[in-house]
């Protein structure tokens, strides 16, 4: 196939690999190729220019900025030097004594809860949790942005799932009184546009109709709520909330994922969670930077208003220009601007002048809604802030916000 061709890692080199099953092959000149030769260019869209020495991140998610951080850094190289023997095992069979069961308890406390659970990723807690705690029977309820990892989730478990108008808990009691009691899933800070989860109102809901509650707060744990414990913590509602998820490759930075259950559900999770049993579990210099990143955090109330005060700084600046940015508040910014060719043009125009953020697409985005995701850290500066917003103003007139398909619907609810 012409594009794996052109994709090969070792050009010059010729490689015989066996023919494809039909069905596969179909599926990828159906599905992909179209795409790639009539919206992408022939180049894959989300890789743009290498950023250089001047080069403005708001492409990665270490919103406090921690890393390279000294205390984390020097936790994770005592690690490493320390003379121990370890095994390489899934984290099913770790004792009470290991690292690893520590700092689920301090992880567990931190958020207000009894139990906690160590994962791979994001991915893996969100997958694993819902897996062992669904079933055919039990309806999962998922608002319409919630991350792809809980949709993922619910089918794991083989579960009825139903989506909800996102952030409208009216539509998601109405859901929930035609199908039944189940769990009722959101992200307390949603990943493609930085909107804010009405959490009490969505509990609300959750309790009025039987159904158990499940957080996920890899967007706000760390930035939000005192110490940084999360959206949850923040309002008061641990006792409220079943179920706590959380990448720690966000405001942690890590390679990890976290879930909260409660205490007696310990060896039934062991006993069910999948990518718990199927995985190797973290290594132990991994564990150690985690838990000096735990108290790095904690310590980090300055960094939060710093975070927060930029999102408010920069949402203004874009909104005053023209940029439709009403679907978020926090630190995560949406430019949505629709097809993903013209998408790729704003990505340009902003790497023109040195201002590198991410892009998403299907799948991470609905079809034709393709955006840049600006993504804000406390250790940006004014003028790095300033630059930004120059960037933007700079290049409105040829990407026109005001006109992308986002802004027109705006402005047609308005007028309703």
């Amino acid at each position: 196939m012409q594009v794996l061709e052109q994709t090969s890692p070792q050009p010059g080199r010729i490689f015989r690999n066996p023919a494809l099953g039909t069905q596969l092959t179909r599926r990828i000149a159906r599905d992909f190729t179209p795409r790639w030769d009539q919206q992408w260019g022939g180049k894959f869209m989300l890789h743009g220019v290498p950023p250089g020495p001047n080069a403005i991140r708001l492409d990665g998610n270490d919103y406090l900025s921690v890393s390279g951080h000294p205390q984390i850094a020097q936790a994770q190289v005592d690690a490493l030097r320390k003379q121990q023997e370890f095994v390489v095992q899934s984290g099913v069979f770790h004792l009470s004594q290991h690292p690893a069961r520590a700092l689920e308890v301090a992880l567990a406390g931190w958020l207000g809860k009894d139990e906690g659970f160590l994962c791979q990723s994001g991915y893996a807690a969100n997958v694993g949790l819902l897996q062992a705690i669904a079933d055919a029977q039990t309806p999962v309820y998922l608002d319409a942005l919630a991350h792809a990892s809980l949709w993922e989730g619910a089918h794991a478990a083989r579960a009825p799932a139903y989506g909800f108008r996102h952030n409208d808990p009216a539509h998601l009691a109405r859901v929930i009184a035609s199908n039944g009691p189940g769990i009722v899933v959101v992200d307390s800070v949603y990943s493609t546009t930085g909107a804010l989860c009405p959490l009490v109102e969505m509990v609300d809901v959750a309790e009025q109709h039987g159904c158990m509650m499940l957080v996920d707060e890899s967007h706000s744990l760390g930035t939000h709520g005192p110490q940084g414990a999360g959206l949850c913590a923040a309002l008061g509602l641990q006792e409220r909330v079943h179920f706590i998820t959380a990448s720690l490759a966000k405001a942690f930075a890590g390679r990890a994922g976290f879930f909260t259950a409660p205490a007696h559900m310990r060896y039934y999770i062991l006993c069910s969670s999948f990518p718990n049993i199927f995985s190797s579990s973290l290594l132990p210099h991994e564990i150690a930077g985690l838990a000096a990143t735990l108290e790095v955090v904690r310590q980090s109330d300055a960094a939060r208003a710093r975070l927060h005060a930029h999102s408010r700084r920069l949402r203004g600046a874009l909104s005053d220009l023209g940029y439709p940015v009403h679907q978020g508040s926090q630190q995560i910014i949406a430019l949505e601007v629709g097809m993903e060719s013209d998408t790729m043009v704003l990505r340009d125009r902003l790497e023109e002048r040195d201002v590198f953020s991410a892009m998403f697409c299907a799948p991470a985005t609905s079809s034709k809604r393709a955006m840049m995701r600006l993504t804000l850290n406390a250790g940006l500066t004014d003028s790095e802030l300033d630059h930004v917003a120059a960037a933007a103003r700079e290049i409105a007139p040829l990407v026109k916000p005001w006109d992308w398909p986002i802004a027109r619907r705006a402005r047609a609810a308005q007028r309703d």
